[in-house]
């Protein structure tokens, strides 16, 4: 199982970082299995960094196998969405973003990719390109995004990616985050939401 994530796909979210690069192309980085948080279990903030960001996401699972697949047949390799949480050591990021290095440990390190239950398209009745999605710290809204900001769609993405990568069943992928990431704190609870629906709930340790 794959985790795929797509950064830099909102350009809110490019100029709340201040990156300025327009990109003609997604950029793609991958997380490890070992990286995902599921069924509410908590996270517990790492002794490597001193700012532990979230960044809200919406994530989609593909269920069928496939290869440099086709923009207009993407919409078949994909049934349900979910809330994700990209969780990220922005100081450990910044600093490698400044020496030009990957992005690793920074982004891929162990249940630093939390996911909510998934819905399905059908019940939510949205188009794909027009989904709400926020998320609740504390009871308070800190992030929301719809995907019809997004700078790739997620059919554009998933033909992009399996040009490189063949995608296989359950391979998740984080499609981007808008503007209004910000850091976690030890007893902090995490409500996501997609289309009003709550899908993830976990409390950071």
């Amino acid at each position: 199982m794959k985790i795929i994530c797509i950064g830099m796909n909102y350009a809110s979210h490019n100029k709340e970082l201040q990156n300025s690069l327009v990109h003609k192309e997604p950029v793609v980085f991958l997380k490890p299995d070992s990286s995902l948080l599921k069924d509410g279990k908590p996270f517990y903030i790492p002794d490597y960094s001193e700012d532990i960001q979230y960044e809200t996401e919406v994530v989609v699972r593909i269920n069928r196998l496939g290869k440099n697949i086709a923009k207009r047949f993407a919409h078949r390799y994909y049934k349900e969405v979910t809330v994700g949480i990209d969780i990220t050591a922005r100081d450990l990021q910044e600093k490698l973003r400044a020496d030009g290095l990957p992005w690793e440990i920074c982004k891929a390190f162990d249940n630093s990719a939390a996911i909510g239950n998934f819905i399905s398209l059908d019940e939510l009745a949205e188009d794909v390109n027009n989904i709400s999605f926020s998320l609740n710290i504390n009871e308070k809204e800190v992030q929301s995004g719809n995907t019809k900001d997004q700078l790739f769609t997620i059919d554009e993405i998933i033909a992009y990616v399996s040009r490189f990568f063949t995608l296989k069943i359950g391979d998740l992928i984080f499609t981007g985050t808008p503007v209004g990431v910000g850091k976690l704190n030890i007893n902090d609870r995490l409500e996501g939401f997609i289309c009003n629906k709550k899908v993830l709930d976990f409390k950071i340790k």
